[in-house]
């Protein structure tokens, strides 16, 4: 088992935002000889391409916090539902989710056209 401290600098984006120092901590149970400080720094990296790529796009484009689904398996079909999009897209070769999204919304035929079904 292993304990991780990781220290990084962030800032916000907007102008004049000043750099803060900003230490998380993580725990595996694996032990040193099957994760090397590179192997756990490249893990906590795909982490957060994950967080960025996809949970932001659920977050912002879609709304997803603020989705009124709450009961059943509902919140859990929709946000399969997000994925498979989001997914589509990507596979598709588009970068900003909200512009491909805004875009295939014009015609009802795009969509189609994108999962080949046309």
């Amino acid at each position: 088992m292993q304990a991780i401290q990781l220290k990084r600098q962030v800032r916000s984006l907007g102008p004049g935002a000043k750099w803060r120092t900003v230490t998380v901590y993580a725990i595996t149970s694996l032990p040193a000889h099957q994760a090397r400080p590179a192997d756990l720094a490249a893990w906590i990296r795909g982490h957060w391409t994950i967080e960025n790529k996809l949970h932001y796009v659920r977050d912002v484009t879609y709304g997803e916090d603020h989705s009124q689904t709450r009961t059943g398996n509902t919140p859990r079909a929709m946000a399969t539902l997000r994925n498979l999009a989001i997914s589509a897209l990507r596979l598709a070769g588009e970068t900003n989710i909200a512009q491909a999204l805004r875009r295939l919304g014009r015609d009802a035929t795009r969509p189609l056209a994108l999962l080949g079904i046309t």
